[in-house]
């Protein structure tokens, strides 16, 4: 008998799991595919023979992120009040990052450089917030263009949230900070 075959999902879910947290953490260049495999239990093959090489495995780490964020903005209900629709947006993107500190650090820039365009189809993380923007310029509770309320709303929110994973504001701040951000960055757009 053989030793038993580990099923390849496995195997991938655990390449790309390592490689999250060593992109994380360590620029890229500095990552070998013989590290990669290391560090999930494999052998080096398995990075070809998965993800084509680095690169592969690189994509498939960022689609893992942008995925999982347009997941977690998509699940937010649209209701009657688009504001309080972009305040959940915000507290959706915040706990995602909190949960998902490695994808988001990756996805956002960490210690390396990461380019985190590309296509992502139907998983696009902003559909959500520029919908929940034109419903609430439709209604005339904000007014100006759709691309810069969202990106204004994304830099304070990127801000926050990497001070906080970077354990820069103590929880009592954070949370204050959050409360009074959101909601000002949007008061600033308000027809």
């Amino acid at each position: 008998m053989g030793r038993p075959r580990i099923n390849d999902d496995t195997v991938k879910d655990r390449l790309i799991e390592s490689a999250t947290e060593m992109f994380a953490t360590r620029p890229r260049e500095s990552i070998t595919i013989r590290a990669l495999a290391a560090a999930a239990g494999t052998a080096t093959a398995a990075v070809y023979s998965l993800f084509d090489g680095k690169d592969g495995l690189i994509a498939e780490v960022r689609n893992r992120a942008v995925a999982g964020l347009s997941r977690e903005l998509s699940a937010v209900p649209a209701s009657d009040d688009p504001l309080a629709d972009l305040y959940a947006l915000a507290v959706a993107y915040r706990r995602w990052g909190r949960e998902h500190r490695h994808l988001y650090t990756v996805l956002f820039g960490g210690v390396q450089s990461f380019d985190p365009s590309g296509e992502v189809g139907a998983a696009d993380p902003v559909r959500p917030l520029i919908e929940a923007i034109d419903r609430a310029r439709s209604a005339c509770a904000l007014s100006g263009d759709a691309t810069a309320i969202a990106l204004s709303l994304w830099v304070t929110l990127h801000g926050l949230v990497t001070l906080e994973l970077a354990g820069a504001l103590d929880t009592g701040a954070t949370e204050a900070t959050f409360r009074s951000a959101i909601p000002a960055v949007l008061r600033g757009w308000a027809a």
